[in-house]
């Protein structure tokens, strides 16, 4: 399965600046490429405590590697102000130190309800391989829970040509959602830049 290959497609006779919208599995997605590296990405329809969480995917059709982390991205809201996405390991300790189960179930739920319902993201590096690795963690409670998160969390990845990964980021936005504003990506040598024009709400 390659998401590269689905974005490729999806894509063709595109131009690269051109920001492509679609629906999938309830949510709206965004995409955008530049340099042969497309990034998509959707808000997830729930909030974690005090996190906003966005669903995205990064695919990289470029000739050369490129390195991908959540410190990539950030938000610029229409009222001013920006945040940041915070580092996976950050995620993960706020998961060992503050949430309950049932918040774990629930960003499970709705990360794995959003990217199996998009039939455009299949990673060669992303979440499933990262859920099994996280299946053969010993030890209860917390420490599988912390698994899960590592799982679903985007962590910081090399993509080789051809490859592509998925996975959650999180912005620490008092447990609202981001809102209207724009959403910034500076990776592979380029800016992504995706309006974001009307609020999004949570279910």
């Amino acid at each position: 399965m390659r998401l590269a290959l689905a974005l490729g497609v999806l894509f063709s006779g595109a131009i690269s600046a051109q920001i492509i919208e679609f629906e999938s599995g309830g949510l709206k997605y965004r995409a955008l490429t530049r340099g042969g590296v497309t990034i998509m990405w959707a808000h997830l329809p729930m909030h974690i405590r005090e996190y906003a969480v966005l669903q995205v995917a990064i695919s990289n059709g470029s000739p050369v590697s490129w390195q991908i982390k959540p410190q990539d991205f950030h938000f610029e809201k229409a009222e001013g102000g920006k945040l940041g996405a915070l580092p996976a390991a950050q995620v993960v300790q706020w998961v060992m130190d503050k949430a309950g189960r049932g918040d774990v179930v629930k960003l499970i739920t709705a990360y794995e309800s959003a990217l199996f319902g998009n039939a455009r993201v299949h990673s060669t590096n992303g979440y499933e391989v990262r859920r099994q690795d996280a299946q053969a963690e010993l030890g209860g409670g917390k420490f599988r829970a912390a698994a899960a998160a590592s799982a679903i969390a985007l962590v910081p990845t090399k993509l080789a040509p051809g490859q592509s990964t998925d996975g959650a980021i999180f912005f620490l936005n008092g447990g609202k959602p981001l809102g209207a504003g724009k959403l910034l990506v500076n990776a592979a040598g380029e800016t992504f830049e995706f309006p974001v024009e009307m609020e999004i709400r949570t279910k």
